[in-house]
């Protein structure tokens, strides 16, 4: 039985690279159809939540608080979270702190990624 393609492995199959300009994805069909679909989208909204953490200081924001903020399903934040996120475009960084979120769970919050 063949392995399936991981997220990874399919991101490079496009060229890209992991998250290389190509909302990620985990499987070949409906999975990657949604990713082109937001493709156009995803740098807009990128933009937006980093405006929002900034706004937001050393607190930072969790996924979930950012989709509130921006009036966003979170099933569309979330992944702009890892794509900025240290594996991948390191943009962001964990603040340290976890929130809860709306399924009463605890999620860490993210800030803008201090210099090195």
């Amino acid at each position: 039985m063949e392995a399936r393609p991981t997220m990874s492995r399919i991101s490079e199959n496009l060229g890209g690279g992991v998250y290389g300009g190509m909302p990620g994805f985990k499987e070949p069909t409906t999975s990657r159809d949604a990713a082109a679909k937001i493709r156009p989208s995803t740098e807009a909204l990128q933009a937006d939540i980093l405006r929002e953490i900034e706004l937001a200081g050393e607190l930072g924001l969790t996924p979930d608080e950012a989709a509130a903020k921006l009036r966003r399903s979170v099933l569309m934040i979330r992944p702009r979270f890892t794509e900025l996120g240290p594996r991948h475009q390191g943009k962001i960084e964990k603040t340290g702190e976890r929130r809860k979120n709306e399924t009463g769970l605890a999620a860490a919050a993210y800030r803008i990624r201090r210099p090195s």
